[in-house]
């Protein structure tokens, strides 16, 4: 099978391309130079001249303040960028994999969301995500939809400064005595290699539809870190941090856990505890 990747070389991309690769795919990694999901001519020319067999979106405009800051460039790339993909895949009657976020969610429901919640989301970057996936839903029956949450891995995070959340900690631990950290936002921390491999198995199927794909199990920020540092026998204080210590203007859903309940229904979830992953991803680096 040829897989196109829209953002391979990225955070998420990377380990896509690793995962389909190891498997006996031929892989075809496009990045910005390559081609503007948001310009449908030159998308579905790029694609239509490739011939795969499945295309995978990791590609987006996923930093909340700049999202925030210039709405129409978010909207261009989360919304009108999977619309024209949906529609070339369409035409071209190929499976598009798309990455979507916790962050269509406001975080009031206080409770794991499954994938038949309604999205409330909070900011630009949300609400761009959501429209999306809402043209793709709409325009593209061969679809797989992921929501993903808090995502780690060996690659750049090149929207966070090339640092994910595990390794700000560990270079923030070398340089202070003390780190501060916010508990009262609980999400997933997932790592990315895990959804690579859990997405492989989703697609060698026809199960179309949204699912959920974080790692099971939740804690805060600030537990995240304690056992980044527990693992790690970091020599720093962590503590923590008031709100409004890193207070933003941009608001955000307090809890954005995601289940699996759609890939648990298939009895195809096979994604590991948080902090089995972590561990995993440590012994790596």
């Amino acid at each position: 099978m040829k897989v196109v990747v829209i953002g391979g070389n990225g955070q998420l991309g990377s380990d896509l391309c690793k995962v389909y690769k190891q498997t006996g795919d031929v892989v075809q990694e496009l990045n910005h130079g390559d081609i503007e999901i948001s310009d449908f001519k030159k998308c579905r020319d790029i694609i239509k001249r490739i011939g795969p067999d499945l295309i995978i979106n990791t590609a987006a405009m996923h930093h909340v303040e700049s999202c925030e800051e210039y709405p129409q460039k978010a909207f261009l790339v989360n919304s009108l960028g999977a619309r024209n993909l949906a529609i070339v895949c369409e035409d071209l009657d190929l499976p598009l994999v798309h990455f979507s976020t916790d962050y269509v969610f406001d975080g009031s429901k206080g409770s794991p969301y499954v994938e038949v919640d309604i999205p409330i989301p909070l900011n630009v970057y949300g609400n761009s995500k959501l429209s999306g996936e809402n043209f793709i839903r709409k325009l593209t029956e061969k679809h797989f939809i992921i929501r993903v949450s808090g995502l780690y891995g060996h690659s750049a995070c090149r929207a966070k400064g090339g640092l994910n959340f595990v390794g700000l900690m560990l270079k923030l631990a070398e340089d202070r005595d003390e780190i501060r950290v916010v508990n009262d936002e609980i999400l997933s921390p997932t790592f990315t290699y895990d959804i690579a491999v859990q997405l492989e198995k989703l697609t060698g199927t026809k199960e179309y539809g949204l699912y959920h794909m974080t790692s099971r199990g939740s804690c805060s920020w600030y537990e995240f870190a304690e056992q980044i540092f527990h693992l790690t026998d970091a020599r720093v204080k962590l503590s923590i941090a008031l709100p409004e210590e890193f207070s933003s203007k941009v608001p955000r859903p307090k809890y954005s856990v995601l289940e699996n309940a759609n890939l648990m229904a298939k009895g195809m979830d096979i994604m590991p505890h948080w902090s089995e992953s972590l561990k995993q991803y440590l012994q790596e680096i």
